[in-house]
């Protein structure tokens, strides 16, 4: 299929897996710009295999099952209540690292409820063994994207900041659908990336580029209270006979888009 095909400008949103992802910060030991968590994906994995993204994954059936127990009604509620909690579960699946409650365990507990997540597939039979209660609050929205094209699979995905501090902690890789976690300034995962030692798909280089303004997670916070979350559905325009894929210009992104061609290859 033509690089332009996959991209229906006309037409009703296309079905998208709701799927949620967390941008981890912590302080840099050199007091340079705030670290961001990132894991590569396993280059085997049929969306973005091999690339560097923010740790994250689908909302599942127990995510939503979890936010009706905690008091989530309409649908809205529901669905941004699952994505918080899904984001919570994925991050503790995929690198140990536990956000998102109000309890401050110490590594052998946050092991075990990681082993309790990967056994059961769910966060809630973790909170009730150890006692835990979440604080989803601490999860903040910065982004919400969802394509709208033809031929691969789509995701509806919501983005969340969390702040982790001195970020003093130790990690540990999902090896099922993971190879490698890192942090990285998001400049330097950017620089990472124009280098050739990562890759990013079209989603991730922009909101690094974002995230990249930030010398604080308190500057985050003051752009995200400016520039609110809002539907990034990227769309495909004629520049000077080439093809570009862009979002839209108002949402907060320091670069709207690239040339199609060129955001394909990540």
């Amino acid at each position: 299929m033509d690089l332009k095909d996959m991209f229906d400008p006309e037409g009703e949103m296309p079905p998208a897996t709701p799927a949620a992802t967390l941008v981890i910060f912590r302080h840099a030991a050199d007091r340079g710009p705030p670290e961001i968590l990132m894991v590569q994906r396993a280059r085997e994995m049929r969306f973005a295999g091999g690339a560097a993204v923010f740790p994250g994954g689908r909302v599942d059936d127990a995510d939503r099952a979890l936010a009706v127990k905690l008091g989530a009604s309409d649908a809205e509620a529901v669905d941004e209540l699952a994505a918080r909690i899904a984001a919570v579960r994925e991050t503790l699946e995929e690198t140990g690292l536990v956000v998102g409650i109000h309890q401050q365990p110490d590594l052998t507990t946050a092991r075990r409820a990681r082993d309790l997540v990967l056994q059961t597939g769910e966060l809630a039979p973790a909170l009730d063994a150890l006692g835990w209660t979440l604080d989803l609050d601490a999860l903040v929205p910065f982004s919400r994207w969802r394509p709208k094209h033809r031929e691969i699979r789509v995701f509806d995905t919501r983005f969340y900041l969390a702040d982790l501090g001195t970020g003093a902690v130790e990690l540990q890789v999902d090896d099922t659908e993971n190879t490698h976690l890192f942090w990285a300034s998001a400049a330097g995962a950017l620089d990472l990336a124009e280098r050739g030692e990562i890759k990013v798909i079209f989603p991730t280089r922009r909101n690094l580029e974002r995230l990249a303004q930030f010398a604080s997670y308190a500057d985050a916070l003051a752009h995200v209270a400016i520039f609110p979350s809002q539907m990034i559905t990227p769309f495909m325009e004629l520049r000077d006979g080439q093809p570009w894929l862009l979002i839209p210009a108002d949402a907060g992104y320091p670069v709207d888009g690239e040339i199609l061609e060129s955001a394909a290859r990540g």
